[in-house]
């Protein structure tokens, strides 16, 4: 057994103190036949310090596309050649997919809307369907609208909207290399003051961007700073007409490796599966990160690819006895 995962043992499995960025990046670079040790140990700390319970959730976009920033893996991205075209959902739309999230047990509906940051137009559609919402469908409703001001901040929570997603993208020193119309910083300032609302935190990013080793242990250490409620981990689905939509895909022994090392950095966090993981893990895949760390999930489709139909993943997690986080638990 490597060093590594010996210590990982006795500093995050019995004293659920993560691994630092050093201690990360040994585990990225674990060869392939120490990928299941890895994986094993992950699992059995997520199990200790999160307990067996998965968290179902579903996302829709309230605004799609003609978003003003440069993210250079987005399709809906107004700068770009990439086909998806600016779209608007309307409160009916909004409920009904509400409704069809619930419908599978998720206790999770995340309101997404492609901006820099939410206008007094997208505040007041976000109060009118966060309203309807509540008034009709028994889930917890949080938001991703970009970067936000204190008086949103506060908006939000007046709202009733407990959760608001901000990722990362990823590290900070490789930033500037994805995203040229805003900073790190920018989005860092949004999380503190959500932070500090009292709002939970979701913050991830995406894996596959072009980023060497060493940075994906450093946005893990990043991200395990910011102690975040949730992170989300997105694997690269290489969108054509934007800048990376030639990049390759992760390989699956390599997003394996990230979901066991980003789990040892924060032993007690909402670890996410997101977009990407059917092309980069496929089915066989997608159940050894459950089994590796993974204690959540996005089921149906994301913004603008497909996803897994939410009844496959409903059933995997069915068969390998995993319960589905109740909402009664959550409120």
């Amino acid at each position: 057994m490597p060093e590594i995962l010996d210590r990982a043992r006795t500093q995050v499995l019995e004293q659920g103190v993560g691994l630092d960025e050093a201690g990360v990046l040994e585990v990225l670079r674990l060869p392939d036949e120490h990928v299941p040790d890895a994986l094993q140990l992950a699992h059995e700390v997520r199990m200790r310090w999160c307990g067996p319970e998965v968290e179902v959730e579903g996302i829709v976009s309230l605004k799609t596309g003609g978003c003003p920033e440069d993210c250079h893996f987005c399709s809906q991205s107004g700068l770009f050649t990439s086909p998806v075209r600016s779209v608007w959902l309307d409160i009916p739309s909004l409920v009904e997919a509400a409704k069809q999230t619930a419908a599978t047990g998720a206790t999770e509906f995340c309101i997404v809307a492609a901006v820099r940051g939410p206008d007094d137009r997208l505040m007041k559609q976000m109060r009118e369907g966060v309203a309807a919402i509540k008034a009709e469908v028994d889930i917890q409703v949080a938001a991703s609208l970009g970067m936000l001001s204190q008086e949103q901040v506060d908006d939000l929570v007046e709202m009733g909207v407990h959760r608001y997603n901000h990722n990362l993208e990823t590290c900070r020193s490789y930033f500037p290399n994805v995203v040229t119309t805003h900073s790190w910083e920018e989005r860092w300032e949004t999380l503190r003051m959500v932070r500090e609302s009292g709002m939970e935190v979701c913050c991830g990013g995406i894996l596959g961007l072009g980023e060497m080793v060493e940075q994906r242990a450093e946005f893990a250490a990043q991200l395990a700073s910011l102690d975040p409620h949730e992170v989300p981990l997105n694997f690269l689905n290489p969108r054509p007409g934007t800048p990376l939509g030639d990049r390759p895909v992760v390989e699956g022994k390599d997003a394996l490796r990230a979901i066991a090392a980003f789990r040892l950095a924060m032993p007690r966090t909402i670890l996410r599966y997101a977009g990407g993981r059917e092309i980069t893990l496929g089915d066989l895949g997608t159940r050894d990160g459950l089994l590796g760390g993974i204690n959540a999930v996005i089921v149906g489709n994301y913004l603008t690819t497909l996803g897994r139909p939410a009844g496959e993943d409903l059933a995997l997690l069915d068969d390998l006895k995993m319960p589905v986080k109740a909402l009664s638990a959550t409120l």
